[in-house]
């Protein structure tokens, strides 16, 4: 090898070659994330039949709360699709017009979830609740809108 400073065209070779074995990596790691959620969701699907399981051989099946924490937890589950799609969507390399579909699809998933299980009597006073309350309807209103917009500029081909 030469003293020779290296050319342009190797260093960009050079950072092409960096930025390529990046990408490799990158892949792998959203490989995994997928495989992890996928166990994720077959450890809550297990965990969610067990409760339910045991609340009816209690008797506890009948209890408003018990069935709303059952939502819960498949609502949660959802979510878990959600992502597990948002992480394979990257690393097929989707449009993101998809990816932005999927990323609010688990927000609104997330926000029902929560308005599902608020309970105004956890908080202090009613202006915390209240303004929590809001927060999530403006979510909800904020992503329902986002969803809304990308159906119909998809539809009109824009």
């Amino acid at each position: 090898m030469s003293d020779e400073p290296p050319t342009e065209r190797a260093e960009v070779d050079r950072f092409d070659r960096l930025v390529s074995i990046s990408e490799v990596l990158l892949g792998g790691v959203e490989i995994v994330a997928a495989y992890v959620l996928v166990v994720l969701f077959a450890i809550g699907v297990f965990d969610l039949t067990l409760q339910i399981v045991q609340r009816t051989m209690d008797g506890a099946i009948t209890d408003p709360l018990v069935v709303v924490g059952f939502i819960d937890t498949a609502l949660l589950l959802f979510i878990i699709v959600e992502v597990y799609q948002t992480v394979v969507a990257y690393a097929q390399e989707s449009e993101t017009r998809e990816i932005v579909q999927l990323v609010a699809y688990t927000g609104i998933i997330a926000m029902v979830r929560k308005i599902i299980i608020f309970r105004t009597e956890v908080f202090d006073d009613k202006f915390d609740a209240l303004l929590t309350a809001g927060s999530y309807a403006l979510l909800l209103l904020v992503l329902g809108v986002l969803l809304y917009v990308e159906r119909t500029t998809r539809q009109t081909g824009s």
